[in-house]
């Protein structure tokens, strides 16, 4: 799996709000998907965010951020979220599979109700950033 970390010109973040009747549905979310067969992480970062957010960003503009993970006893096959932070796209951003999205601060981030791994990811992430 892998998870986009957009962040405005003003320092804010994109979050994505799940739909109603999905899997954690209503939460906020970092945007991104599954890698397919054939994908290395960053090309089906690019794809999965082109499908859900409407917004082309280039491979090359990807900062590995992170990454996070359910425990190893959680399922046959544990989710592993590998995270990017991106500040340069084509386009507006849009919640194309249903949903929302919003820009929050990394204070305001933190205060969303949001999956555990993407809590994970999100601390991860704001953890040396002053408050």
């Amino acid at each position: 799996m892998v998870a986009l970390a957009l962040q405005g010109a003003d320092g804010r973040w994109l979050m994505h709000r799940r739909p109603e009747g999905k899997h954690h549905g209503g939460l906020w979310e970092f945007p991104g998907g599954k890698v397919e067969s054939g994908e290395n992480p960053p090309s089906a970062l690019v794809r999965e965010i082109r499908e859900e957010l409407g917004i082309g960003i280039d491979s090359s503009a990807l900062e590995p951020a992170g990454f996070a993970q359910e425990p190893e006893n959680a399922r046959a096959a544990p989710i592993v979220i590998l995270l990017y932070i991106c500040r340069e796209w084509q386009g507006e951003p849009q919640a194309l599979e249903g949903g929302a999205v919003g820009w929050f601060s990394h204070q305001d981030v933190g205060g969303l109700d949001k999956p555990p791994l993407d809590v994970a990811l999100a601390a991860s992430l704001f953890e040396k950033m002053p408050d």
